[in-house]
């Protein structure tokens, strides 16, 4: 029986409608004759997707008792007996409850699959393992049911269902997600403008290494190794040289010619970590590849042109830009330069040369001495041997052929000057086999009697002695000098590793960016930051705290090689195997990590206290700002309902007390609402929409709402006024609130005064209260500059992008709003 198919619709949040496509789908498909049922779904009250699942044939739940208390889940027995073609199960992260077949959903939906079942599911990015630890840096909170990785990689189809932030808010915020009473807290908790944004973000992510995995996948399981342009990505090959700057610019011209192509850079470093770059140019470059849009990369590698192309390989390259050789005519003749075998072995990849003021122009020596800064390792020391073969017989034929014009002393400096460079290259024991050689062939060409390994003299004796014991000595002292002084350039190297890690910490980089540098010094595959948490039972789980490279190890024993740092954190590696020394340097390199991880854990939570502070502190605020404004009307209130028990009160007197009560609950209910928006407000779920507005027609508005009751107002405008920008609600109920405040500030017969001044490209509106002298002052302006009202007023109008300035001018309060105005006054 054939395997059935997985199809997943992906969220960023709850909320974003992956319910609603998954029930579409499969109205779709069974408009199409397909056998459709709903195995399960979670409406969550919501009616559009209830209505969407009328005619889709659902299988009923199977009811379990937990604790005491009676739960559903999906009837897996049913379903697989019912065997529809396709089966929408919903939540594909789901935690079964304890009794049920299978732990999990996507175990159960596993079984649906192996039975020839096509699912359609859902799933939140939150869920998935591999980013747990992302979401709760983000959210702060730690999701419990998580998706391994690996099944949703599985999954034949993964959809994207996307929704901007503002979108998903406005849809909470209309009830549409959550009943009422979770809304207000899930908007300025989860739901933040800036946490949608990062989990929108994070599934983009994802769902964006998850294709282009499948494509090298794909490329891996056909056998194709010509990468295939997708996209252009651009190479340039740095040595750390004066000419990188040139290369950097000439390749991000070539980037910025092709709209949606990417700009690499890359530094081979050997194998043996020596470079011979200078640092400061590296990094000065880095910088600039990254002030260009591009990223920075370095690798290693024994043969730099091999290297350069297996990461070119690797990263799908479609160009490759290196600087022209600066080797002169003669050494490129001798060895063929980098740009040359690059463009031998690149294959379909375009390889561009730029030239430079340094190419070809250096004057550097034709034959540079052989170098015993290298170490002696496997590589240098078969070239050694390889030296002892090919070098001294070339050398005897050549001092035979001039046997009658050369002594037997010149001829044993010469052997003695090979014998020199074969130590310099691989150290002492090729040294020792090539002066025993050379020994042997003096004595056999060149000492009586020749061809002969008899010796007649006992100076020739003991001139071979000595040759052999100098040539001995020499190459021990080589290849001494060259391990010594491969250790301390190695010493250097490790410390100039573990020097750029700090230093990137210290400039705040982030975990990923981090482990990215690690992974490229040891050309390693992946690099992952593992921790355990100890809360879940005798078996703990690791999590993923970072990772960098392909496919990272998710738990220790998936890792090639390991480097623990505390007892529940550990770094695991994949790729190449690490030498003794390289793994005591990435084990120093893991400490940094932890520390980097731990300090950031801390700055987080101090982050999170402040802001939780923060809240804290504007919430009791408001709520003393709220409580003190409430108290004068529920006082008026109480103060004219208790009057209006009095039985001798008249007819009259029951109206204007029944009058000002309405007046003071209208007052009460004006300042909840004011309460209300002023919380919206800050926790982003409150809309404007800026526009040009009438201010003629906003003034109307605000006077009509200021509720019963006789208000007079004096209004001072121009003839013709520009229309502001602004929120049309937004603005009414700020001029609301404040001629309320004005008037109730304002004495009997003293009205305020509302007027209006045209400026250039912006309107000054100004609320004056009606007080002319000192002793009919009402309120000490001090006060009123941090009631509720001026309070909201303040926060729309900045929200609005205009200003607004309390003033005290003698007795009299003043507030003074400015917006900007659009480009035509109104009529």
């Amino acid at each position: 029986m054939a395997r059935g198919r997985l199809r997943i619709y992906l969220g960023a949040a709850p909320g974003v409608g992956k319910t609603y496509a998954m029930l579409k789908e499969g109205q779709r498909l069974r408009s199409q004759g397909t056998d459709v049922v709903i195995g399960l779904f979670e409406p969550h009250g919501r009616r559009p997707t209830m209505a969407l699942a009328e005619g889709l044939e659902t299988v009923p739940r199977r009811s379990l008792r937990y604790r005491g208390s009676d739960f559903t889940e999906m009837d897996l027995d049913a379903v697989l007996a019912r065997l529809p073609q396709v089966a929408l199960v919903d939540e594909l992260a789901h935690t079964n409850v304890p009794g049920s077949r299978n732990a999990k959903r996507w175990q159960d939906v596993e079984e649906l699959l192996a039975a020839g079942v096509d699912v359609v599911s859902t799933l939140n990015v939150q869920h998935l393992e591999s980013v747990n630890d992302v979401v709760e840096q983000i959210t702060g909170i730690r999701q419990q049911e998580t998706l391994p990785d690996e099944v949703a990689r599985r999954a034949d189809q993964i959809e994207l269902v996307d929704l901007p932030p503002e979108v998903v808010r406005r849809r909470l915020a209309h009830g549409d997600i959550y009943p009422p009473d979770r809304i207000e807290a899930a908007l300025t908790h989860y739901f933040r403008v800036g946490n949608l944004t990062a989990l929108r973000e994070l599934a983009l992510l994802w769902l964006a290494d998850r294709v282009e995995e499948g494509l090298q996948r794909y490329r891996a399981e056909h056998g194709i190794a010509a990468p295939w342009e997708t996209r252009e990505r651009i190479l340039v090959g740095l040595t750390g040289g004066p000419e990188g700057e040139t290369l950097i610019r000439r390749a991000a011209r070539i980037t910025a010619k092709t709209p949606g192509s990417e700009l690499l850079a890359v530094h081979v470093v050997p194998s043996d970590g020596l470079a011979d770059a200078d640092p400061a140019a590296l990094a000065e470059q880095r910088t600039l590849v990254e002030a260009l849009g591009g990223s920075y990369h370095q690798t290693t590698g024994e043969d730099i042109v091999e290297a350069l192309l297996q990461f070119a390989q690797a990263e799908n390259v479609t160009q490759i830009v290196l600087g022209a050789s600066r080797r002169g005519r003669l050494r490129s003749l001798l060895r063929a330069g980098v740009g040359k075998r690059t463009i031998d072995g690149s294959g379909p990849i375009d390889v561009h040369i730029v030239t430079h003021e340094e190419a070809a122009g250096a004057a550097t020596p034709l034959v540079r001495p052989p170098h015993p800064a290298r170490g002696t390792g496997p590589r240098r020391y078969w070239s050694a041997m390889a030296a002892t073969v090919l070098l001294l017989p070339a050398l005897t034929a050549v001092l035979v052929v001039l046997r009658g014009h050369l002594g037997l002393a010149i001829d044993l400096v010469l052997y003695m000057l090979a014998i020199v460079v074969i130590a310099l290259v691989g150290g002492l024991y090729p040294a020792l086999i090539a002066a025993v050689a050379a020994g042997m062939l003096t004595d056999y060409y060149f000492t009586p009697p020749v061809h002969s390994l008899d010796i007649e003299r006992l100076n020739d004796v003991v001139a071979l002695v000595v040759f052999i014991v100098t040539a001995t000595l020499v190459g021990t002292a080589a290849g001494t000098a060259a391990r010594r002084t491969y250790q301390a350039l190695r010493a250097t190297t490790e410390a100039r590793a573990l020097s750029r890690l700090a230093t990137a910490m210290m400039h705040g980089q982030n975990l990923p960016t981090l482990l990215e540098l690690v992974r490229e010094y040891f050309g390693l595959t992946a690099v992952s930051l593992l921790e355990r948490d100890r809360a879940n039972g005798p078996r703990p789980r690791w999590y993923v705290v970072a990772s960098a490279g392909e496919r990272p190890a998710e738990r220790p024993y998936e890792a090639d090689v390991e480097s623990p740092v505390t007892d529940d954190l550990t770094l695991a590696a994949r790729g190449r195997p690490l030498s003794a020394d390289d793994q005591r340097v990435l084990a120093a390199c893991a400490a940094q990590l932890g520390l980097a991880h731990v300090h950031g854990r801390l700055a987080r939570r101090a982050a999170e206290t402040d802001n939780r502070a923060a809240a804290e502190r504007t919430r009791t605020s408001l709520l003393m700002t709220a409580g003190r404004d409430l108290r004068s009307p529920l006082h008026s209130a109480q103060t004219a309902l208790a009057r209006l028990r009095e039985p001798a009160a008249s007819a009259a007197e029951r109206d204007q007390l029944l009058d000002a009560a309405l007046s003071a609950v209208h007052r009460a209910v004006q300042l909840v609402a004011d309460l209300d928006r002023l919380g919206r407000l800050h926790a982003g779920a409150l809309e404007l929409y800026l526009r040009p507005v009438d201010l003629d027609e906003v003034l109307a508005a605000a006077l009509d709402d200021l509720g019963p009751g006789r208000h007079t107002i004096l209004l001072q405008l121009p003839e013709r006024t520009p229309d502001v920008i602004a929120d049309a609600a937004a603005l009414t109920r700020t001029l609301t609130a404040l001629s309320a405040d004005a008037l109730r500030h304002s004495p009997e017969g003293r009205p305020p005064t509302l007027t209006a001044e045209v400026l250039p490209d912006r309107l000054l509106i100004r609320v004056t209260d009606g007080i002319v002298d000192n002793t009919s002052r009402a309120s000490a302006p001090d006060a009123r500059s941090d009631s509720l009202a001026l309070r909201l007023a303040r926060d729309l109008t900045e929200a609005m992008g205009g200003t607004l300035e309390p003033a005290t001018s003698g007795p009299a309060f003043s507030v003074t709003l400015t917006f900007p105005t659009s480009a035509h006054p109104g009529g």
